[in-house]
């Protein structure tokens, strides 16, 4: 019993030395009378025989730990606490570190989301005003247009000089440049001559047997259709999908010249929005001139397709861009400095006018704003005439909500 007696209360190896030393104490016969008594001495040996064979004695003697919540301190080690709370303590740090550079990214995200949509939402509010205040210029400069016998007492006109080339209209929230283009600025395309078409082609850079095929489509397609056969461009049409067969009349839009084989988006509107590199539909027209043109706007082509030479035409450019031709006289000089070329200009237009305002808002310091919005409108002018009746008036034939 006294071997159980060990067993039952978990002594260790130790424990076993010292019960045979003679100075230590045997275990009280109390004691081991209550252990019989509990567990009965049968059960005691039978257990006694069966231990070693179900679990060996050192697992008896390992120190017995209990698992206790202990609070993770990062930079803090217990070495009570063992290695797997650790480490569980690390990967949930990195989790928080994750989930907070994730939720930092979606914020940043969305934030600039918002500036974005913000800034275009304004930039949309911009263009809508600039919109209806160009819109509200070209009214003004027709009016303006009109009003051209008031003048101040110095007999300077107050709202329009005859062949001024732009206006320059003033808002309280924006400032608008109106460009005055008469049609007489460009060559009318039912009337212009062969010749004059082909110098018109090659002075816009158009190589020279592109511009030879190309005038002969232009010709083609306002030449009346003989009944007998067909023209040599109408296979070409009627090989496109959609197949189509040209006018064989005057044109009557000048988006028509957009159909004609050979003819480019880029030939037709120019290369350019600032108007450096003009395109044809600046140079010919349905409305426009079938003899001079105006010496204020004509483009340097359409200057050349009437005769002047590359030189002349330049230097009338760059002496209308430091100041306009607006004095006949000085008109007159100018005619025969250019000799016999200068026959094919004139100064200013007749009734039919394209404005072509751009406006832009002023800022809160008066600053204007780098946003530009331009719209454009052709105008026919009727004036007072007693004998036929009419009054001043002004009617838009085109508009152009973007040019």
């Amino acid at each position: 019993m006294k071997i159980s007696s060990e067993i039952l209360h978990g002594d260790s190896p130790n424990a076993r030395h010292r019960n045979h030393n003679p100075h230590t104490p045997p275990h009280s016969s109390e004691t081991t009378g209550n252990i019989q008594s509990s567990w009965g001495a049968a059960t005691a040996r039978e257990r006694l025989h069966n231990l070693p064979s179900q679990q060996p004695t050192g697992a008896l003697r390992r120190p017995l730990h209990l698992k206790t919540s202990e609070p993770c301190v990062p930079g803090e080690i217990n070495p009570t606490t063992p290695r797997k709370s650790s480490r569980r303590c690390g990967s949930a740090l990195l989790t928080v570190l994750w989930l907070t550079a994730a939720l930092s990214a979606i914020g940043l995200a969305v934030a600039s989301n918002v500036r974005g949509e913000t800034e275009r939402t304004a930039t949309g509010v911009d263009d809508t005003k600039a919109y209806f205040v160009a819109r509200g210029a070209i009214e003004r400069a027709a009016l303006h247009f009109q009003w051209i016998n008031y003048a101040d007492e110095a007999g300077q006109p107050l709202y329009y000089r005859a062949g001024q080339p732009k206006m320059e209209l003033d808002f309280p929230t924006a400032h608008v440049t109106v460009d005055l283009i008469p049609e007489t600025a460009r060559l009318n395309v039912n009337y212009i001559k062969p010749e004059e078409l082909l110098r018109l082609l090659t002075a816009l850079s158009v190589p020279i047997d592109r511009a030879t095929e190309l005038t002969s489509a232009i010709l083609d397609w306002r030449t009346p259709a003989d009944g007998t056969r067909e023209s040599p461009f109408d296979a070409f049409y009627l090989a496109q999908a959609p197949s189509f067969l040209p006018r064989h009349a005057s044109f009557q839009e000048n988006e028509e010249l957009l159909q004609v084989k050979g003819m480019t988006s880029s030939l037709y509107y120019g290369d350019t929005l600032d108007n450096s590199r003009p395109g044809l539909r600046d140079c010919l027209s349905v409305f426009g001139s079938s003899n001079s043109v105006d010496v204020n706007t004509a483009q340097s082509a359409t200057l050349q397709a009437v005769g002047l030479n590359p030189e002349d035409a330049a230097a009338i450019l760059q002496r209308r861009a430091i100041r306009p031709v607006a004095d006949f006289r000085e008109f007159a000089d100018l005619q025969r400095e250019l000799g016999h070329s200068g026959a094919r200009l004139t100064l200013g237009g007749l009734s039919m006018y394209t404005f072509r305002a751009t406006a832009r808002l002023k800022a809160s310091d008066g600053k204007l704003s780098d946003l530009r919005r331009t719209v454009a409108a052709l105008i026919h002018f009727t004036f007072a005439d007693p004998r036929k009746g009419t009054a001043p008036g002004f009617e838009v034939l085109r508009w152009f909500d973007r040019t």
